[in-house]
């Protein structure tokens, strides 16, 4: 009798791991019945961002290019076609050329580099004259990723353009599987980030309408960045558990945040924010969490692309607010989506950001004022 009570507990043990297994493979189910009962936002108000495409953007640079480790040259002695030598810009910013010590060029235009060269060669010749020629570019480069038919970094030997960038990258990646030429990559989701903060270009004002004001000379080291089309993905940042993109096709606020294992103790949850729409015009919800928790407000719909954002503590002024949430959602995208350029087994990197509010209030859609001391982030994906 024992054996048998033994052999059933042993079974039934068996089976509730196996089911659990299961049900842990299939991740977060969909709960059809809080579904239904959840409400569409409305409550979206459009808020003009503090970023503005500068006129100096669209001029071309006109300083000259400087050198930088990695440049490739090659430099001769006039008059002795023996002296030509290709020679590469070290880590440390020195050429080696012929019997010369190390020569610091990091910062140099070529006139600038070669004139060095010559003053350092007149201690064992008389008179020389130096040609020196650019043969390959390491320093000056922009990173071009996403939905690019040949992304990756690029050299930029004489200013370049947004366009002529992605030119270089072979153009946006299209689709004719539904019978009609697609666009994979989602135009109005693509930025520019420069030293890390978001230039406010918009890509389909550029490249479905022609806008030639949205066609910015880039810098070396911006980065490009052109997402796919087809990410469904819910963002979830800020005061979380586990903040990063959640896989949901369809679903509710209450259901992604706790895809990320909910809010964090400190949280501000009456202040929980929802960004829809393009960067360039983003909309913006506040929605008072605590209340759905308790069941005093209903659940929120979601869309595939939404921003959630749970704070840290209370904002102050609506604008700040819309622009901290998309410099960290924009912040985690870049850098993650450079690792992985890098190393496609890259961990995910993690985002700190640092905004203080000045004095005053954050203005909520429909009238609601909330005082509030600015905020810190950590945000990893």
């Amino acid at each position: 009798m024992k054996k048998q009570i033994g052999i059933i507990i042993l079974g039934t043990a068996l089976g509730m791991l196996i089911s659990g297994c299961y049900i842990q493979k299939r991740g977060p189910q969909f709960d059809a019945r809080a579904y239904r009962k959840a409400s569409a936002l409305t409550n979206l108000t459009s808020v003009e961002t503090t970023n503005k495409v500068r006129a100096e953007w669209l001029q071309a640079p006109t300083n000259l290019f400087q050198l930088g480790p990695g440049d490739k040259l090659e430099i001769e002695i006039v008059g002795d076609a023996s002296s030509r030598s290709l020679v590469t810009v070290m880590p440390d910013g020195k050429i080696y050329y012929n019997l010369l010590p190390g020569i610091d060029v990091w910062g140099l235009t070529i006139g600038q580099a070669a004139a060095l060269v010559e003053t350092a060669l007149k201690q064992y010749l008389t008179a020389p004259k130096v040609a020196m020629q650019l043969r390959s570019i390491d320093s000056n480069r922009v990173w071009v990723l996403g939905r690019v038919a040949n992304a990756g970094v690029y050299p930029m030997a004489a200013p370049t353009t947004l366009l002529e960038a992605i030119s270089m990258a072979g153009g946006t990646m299209s689709s004719t599987a539904s019978g009609t030429t697609e666009d994979l990559a989602d135009l109005p989701r693509s930025f520019v980030m420069r030293n890390g903060e978001r230039l406010p270009v918009n890509f389909d004002s550029l490249l479905r309408e022609g806008d030639m004001t949205q066609n910015i000379y880039l810098e070396p080291d911006d980065l490009v960045y052109l997402p796919s089309s087809l990410n469904r993905d819910i963002y979830v940042l800020g005061a979380v558990r586990q903040p990063k993109a959640v896989a949901r096709q369809q679903g509710t606020l209450v259901a992604a945040i706790a895809d990320t294992g909910g809010p964090i103790k400190s949280a501000q949850l009456s202040q929980v924010a929802i960004v829809r729409g393009s960067l360039a015009s983003p909309q913006i919800a506040i929605i008072d969490y605590s209340k759905i928790i308790i069941g005093k407000a209903p659940d929120v719909l979601l869309q595939p692309g939404d921003i959630i954002y749970v704070p840290f503590s209370p904002y102050r002024y609506i604008t700040k607010y819309l622009d901290l949430i998309l410099l960290t959602f924009i912040r985690a995208e870049a850098i993650n989506e450079g690792a992985r350029a890098a190393d496609p087994n890259a961990a995910p990197a993690g985002v700190n950001i640092g905004i203080v509010g000045g004095p005053g209030t954050l203005l909520i859609p429909g009238g609601t004022t909330i005082p509030g001391p600015g905020e810190s982030t950590t945000v990893p994906r």
